[in-house]
């Protein structure tokens, strides 16, 4: 371990510190964990006070005290009831549970860090012997630890099923899968996890084939569920089908070994014992000592394995089944990777009292009579029958020397400094011996006392301490206590002053005020020294009633104005183009000269506006907007206008035009009729007589006598 200095006057307590001077006064000096164990080195102090924060502890050597443990700051080493040089020999953080053995060292976070050659969560496993020598390569799990042998339990696997998501398959190298035979993917995905067609479960999960003739059976118990065409279910067994008698066409039944031909009965293959053709391939029932596979008749080895196939021959069923599961084959040896083939069958775990030799050979062998657990030979024992212990593989009544027996396994364990829960005694770095582990140090409010080996309990005005007694504690339990020659007494701190947790010193003498010439100045209040600030949320308050409302109109209202802006926009865009179009028709014309004459004859004369300028303007609004909808399309397909009707402005118009064609029967119109459009109310003045004389003035009869009298030319329109 190492402190470096530092000319920091305080710290934040994240890292075990040290300080020149008392009160965490002077330069300073920080350490960091270690993050592996101490062993029996050192490290010289040279300090008045100490700083740790609460989940570390710290030993330290004081003057010829050995080991005193810290759990708290020292404000003043100079206090204690111990005194002398100070040399640090370990620290750690008091978070790991349970705790680490002497093959590890806890670190802040609360886990162990392990020594080389050491592993698990209290550094306890992973290597065997005394030298702790690694296990096997090639080795899943080995017989570890100080007494372990190194024998291997368990080989590392490879192209285990699992590595593509198979149940009963091999995987290649390439994470291809091939399902044994009577397998295929289940419907989750899982391949070789499902009996294929054809095929059905059984109580040991093996896939067995159905009977001959059965197309579907159900699982467990293999009842045939479906036969094939040409079969009926047997009356007697429900797990087969029997084959339905043939006839020739004359109705004679053919017996086994022919079938029908027509008018005969022909005779079947020398490979059948039943059939419904010629050949070989076309048997029902294959003959004696071959057996039936995808729809011909093959032999079977010495084995009893069918020839070209990994299937064993079925006497009971005459044809090709599965050897099980986790077969590769049906013979000697042939189990998945990670099966076992025990007693003609491959199993997923070693049975008890059972061996494997090396990670090649899958077989599993019997242990020898004096062992119940055994690896590498049979007589290598790991745990004995008949009540004896195992020592270094053999079985013993009696452990040898240096070694003790260890009743709860009924095996010799190795005395020694690493063993981690069989010490009988512990050595002076780690003295505290708690069934059968040597720890380094007792608990908080604890002491270790070396003349009985055991822990002991501090006075009750002690937090911690190095002695029985209340003269020997290193901090105090009341906060309103200090440590004074290592005793606690009552702080008596100045003014409004209180003890400062974790320092186990009077503010007062932390902070230092100037004394004037008057009253003494109180001394500053300072918080958050002994309780975090809490920062309170105020509710938030419900909204009044009125409050809505007003929200609510002043909603309403800028809805409103919104909307009779756009109305506004749309009224002035409509009279834009209305305009636009108007001037490019060439029909407004009101400020014309002669609309202007107009208006001077109307208020001349007394009249309202010009129907005619209105009709225009009636003219314009129907191009662009409501009027220019006929009645019964306006009626049909739009909304009702709001405007008066253009045809009664048409109905006017028409009396208009007939008004001034009877007037211009006598006579032309007068000037301010021909402007305005409308007729006068008074008597028109009287007009030259048109040339051409009008008919309506003559009867039917004396129209053409007066043509004749007055000599009327129809080609010119005159009269000679």
């Amino acid at each position: 371990m190492t402190i470096s200095a530092s000319g920091a006057q305080t710290s934040a307590l994240l890292l075990p510190a040290i300080y020149s001077n008392t009160l965490s006064g002077g330069s300073a000096g920080f350490s960091s964990l270690p993050n592996s164990p101490v062993g029996n080195s050192s490290t010289s102090l040279s300090a008045q006070s100490l700083a740790l924060s609460s989940n570390i502890w710290a030993a330290i050597n004081v003057g010829s005290r050995n080991r005193v443990v810290f759990w708290d700051s020292v404000p003043d080493f100079s206090q204690l009831a111990v005194s002398g040089s100070l040399s640090l020999v370990d620290m750690q953080s008091s978070a790991c549970e349970p705790a680490c053995s002497s093959n590890g060292i806890c670190t802040s976070s609360g886990t162990c860090s392990c020594a080389a050659g050491f592993t698990g969560a209290s550094c306890e496993s992973g290597f065997f012997g005394l030298s702790c020598q690694a296990c096997t390569s090639g080795c899943l799990d080995c017989d570890d630890g100080i007494s372990g042998t190194g024998k291997c339990l368990a080989f590392n696997i490879t192209n285990a099923p699992s590595s593509c998501n198979s149940l009963n398959g091999e995987c290649g190298s390439s994470g291809q899968c091939s399902c044994n035979a009577g397998w295929t993917t289940a419907d989750n995905g899982t391949a070789c996890s499902k009996c294929a067609s054809g095929f059905f479960l059984t109580s040991t999960s093996d896939c067995k084939i159905c009977e001959i003739g059965c197309s579907a059976c159900a699982d467990i118990t293999g009842d045939c569920q479906t036969c094939k065409s040409g079969f009926t279910q047997d009356a007697n067994d429900k797990t087969k089908c029997d084959v339905e008698p043939t006839t020739t066409s004359s109705g004679t039944v053919c017996p086994d070994g022919s079938f029908s031909s027509g008018t005969t009965c022909s005779t079947c293959s020398p490979s059948c014992q039943t059939c419904n053709g010629a050949t070989s391939n076309d048997c029902i029932i294959c003959a004696s000592g071959s057996y039936a596979f995808n729809g011909s008749c093959i032999t079977a080895d010495s084995n009893g394995v069918c020839e070209g196939t990994g299937l064993i021959a079925d006497n009971d069923k005459k044809e090709c089944d599965t050897c099980g599961a986790k077969r590769t084959s049906c013979g000697i040896s042939g189990c998945l990777p990670g099966s076992f083939l025990s007693n003609g069958s491959c199993v997923g775990s070693r049975p008890a009292g059972t061996f494997i030799s090396s990670q090649a050979n899958t077989t599993c062998s019997v242990c020898d009579s004096s062992c119940f657990t055994c690896a590498g030979s049979s007589t290598f024992c790991l745990t004995c029958a008949n009540g004896e212990l195992a020592s270094n593989g053999q079985c013993v009544s009696t452990c040898p020397a240096n070694t003790v027996a260890a009743n709860s396994t009924k095996t010799c364990l190795n005395c020694h400094p690493h063993a981690f829960n069989q010490c009988l005694s512990c050595p002076s770095d780690r003295p505290v011996l708690n069934q059968g582990r040597c720890l380094p140090v007792c608990g908080k409010s604890q002491f270790f006392d070396s003349t009985s080996g055991s822990c002991q309990a501090c006075d009750s005005s002690c937090s911690s301490c190095s002695g029985s007694g209340s003269s020997n504690c290193l901090s105090c339990s009341s906060s309103s206590q200090v440590l004074k020659g290592g005793s606690c007494i009552s702080a008596n701190c100045n003014g409004t002053a209180y003890v400062v947790t974790g320092l186990g010193v009077c503010l007062s003498d932390l902070v230092v005020v100037p004394q004037g010439s008057g009253s003494a100045a109180p001394l500053p209040s300072i918080t958050g020294l002994t309780q975090p600030t809490v920062v309170t949320q105020t509710p938030s308050k419900r909204l009044q009633w009125w409050e809505i409302l007003l929200m609510a109109l002043g909603c309403a209202f800028i809805f409103l104005a919104v909307i009779w802006c756009w109305r506004r926009m749309a009224r002035k865009q409509r009279a834009k183009r209305t305009k636009a179009f108007a001037q490019a028709k060439n029909i407004d014309q009101s400020t014309s000269w002669r609309r202007r004459l107009v208006r001077f004859g109307e208020k001349l004369f007394g009249h309202r506006a010009s129907k005619r300028a209105h009709n225009q303007e009636m003219e314009k609004l129907m191009l662009i907007s409501d009027y220019q909808y006929p009645p019964e399309k306006r009626s049909r397909y739009y909304p009702p206008s709001v405007l008066p009707s253009l045809y009664d402005v048409g109905r006017s118009r028409d009396r208009l035009r007939a008004v001034d064609s009877a007037a211009s029967r006598l006579s032309g119109p007068s000037l301010y009729s021909q402007v305005t459009g409308v007729p006068r109310n008074g008597l028109e003045a009287r007009q030259p007589v048109k040339k051409d004389l009008i008919t309506s003035r003559f009867s039917a009869s004396s129209y053409p006598a007066f043509h004749k009298k007055n000599n009327y030319n129809p080609k010119s329109g005159t009269y000679l």
